[in-house]
């Protein structure tokens, strides 16, 4: 197990809906001050990272949404050490100006911008746009090629890329990024192509919710390929929150957020995503395995079962810990008073455990 402690990170709800898709009450807003406050919740609390989603249109309960750069930025601009991770989607992005806009984030900020390159699933959301369609696989190689570029971009003067989607000639950026080597680049995905992907040239892999085991397999075959490659890479798996002073509680909540799933927005969102999945050579995605009550949280979070008592989701966590997990991408639903009940339950046990842990390895 890994002597460095457990990271955290926050989905940021700077699209409306919150992060089920279900018609129960959530106290969370997709607005800036709501999302200020519950940046600087979450910071006090012992959060080391807040993740921006990205969409374009519409859909799945998501009536409104905020662009992912700006609003990056902005939360930046509202702390003090959160590092803020921007989901940028290769096509409407090129590699030079998302490499200019986030170096001049990270010289304003202190370097404490990241980036999370989203290969893109949904092509209703890519023919809205007017943008391009891919075959899966060449979407992840057009990603490849934007993290290259965004790396070669970062660190490299006279920069010069020859590639199938992008290119580039002798091109200087200046000023560059205050971070070394350059910003951490995050992506997700659980495909063939995207673990590949991983293993090469990102930073940081997400993996959907899953259990311990079902997680060690895709850890291990992960940093496999990647000591092969001669690259590193850490590991955040998504999960969903639900941490209660009694485990009865926390599973009436689960219950009650199932019983009032949005049938017609959960069906719609499955179907697409399934239909994705389907595109890739081995016939399946992320969601290929979900059941409907799987599919409520967009990531498979109550897979991860971070739900019980904050003891029990402590001990869960420090499991992940065990099979090689780096960070725990966290959704809650009600945001600003579940991170701060987070920061003061779970969290000291977690640093608890795993200091015993590290005591018995001694």
């Amino acid at each position: 197990m890994s002597h460095d402690p457990i990271k955290f990170a926050y989905w940021v709800p700077n699209v409306s809906g919150g992060l089920v898709v279900s018609k129960i009450e959530q106290r969370t807003s997709w607005d800036i001050d709501y999302n200020r406050k519950l940046a600087r919740i979450a910071e006090r609390s012992g959060f080391e990272y807040a993740l921006t989603q990205i969409r374009f249109t519409a859909g799945y309960g998501a009536e409104f949404q905020h662009e992912s750069v700006a609003f990056s930025h902005a939360l930046l601009g509202a702390t003090e050490q959160l590092k803020v991770i921007a989901a940028i989607l290769p096509g409407p992005w090129n590699p030079v100006l998302a490499a200019k806009q986030l170096a001049t984030i990270d010289q304003l900020t202190n370097g404490r911008i990241a980036v999370n390159i989203v290969s893109g699933w949904f092509k209703g959301e890519f023919t809205a746009i007017g943008e391009h369609w891919l075959e899966h696989d060449e979407r992840y190689r057009r990603s490849e090629e934007f993290i290259r570029a965004l790396k070669g971009i970062w660190t490299q003067d006279n920069f010069t890329f020859n590639g199938d989607f992008y290119r580039l000639r002798d091109y200087s950026l200046k000023p560059k990024p205050l971070q070394q080597p350059h910003p951490e680049i995050f992506q997700g995905g659980s495909s063939r192509a995207a673990r590949d992907m991983a293993a090469r040239v990102s930073d940081w892999y997400f993996t959907n919710g899953n259990t311990p085991e079902g997680i060690k397999a895709q850890v291990d075959d992960i940093r496999a390929k990647a000591a092969a490659n001669g690259h590193s890479v850490k590991i955040g798996v998504n999960a969903f929150v639900i941490a209660r002073d009694t485990e009865e509680e926390a599973r009436a909540v689960l219950e009650e957020i199932i019983a009032k799933a949005d049938p017609e927005a959960v069906n719609a969102f499955g179907d697409a995503a399934r239909q994705a999945g389907k595109a890739s050579p081995e016939g399946e995605g992320n969601w290929a395995k979900s059941s409907f009550a799987d599919l409520v949280q967009y990531n498979d979070g109550f897979k991860t079962n971070l739900i019980g008592t904050p003891q029990q989701v402590a001990e869960r966590i420090v499991a992940l810990k065990a099979v090689g997990v780096d960070l725990v991408l966290s959704g809650f639903l009600h945001f600003q008073e579940e991170v701060a009940y987070f920061g003061e339950k779970v969290l000291p046990l977690v640093r608890e455990l795993e200091a015993r842990k590290l005591e018995e390895a001694a």
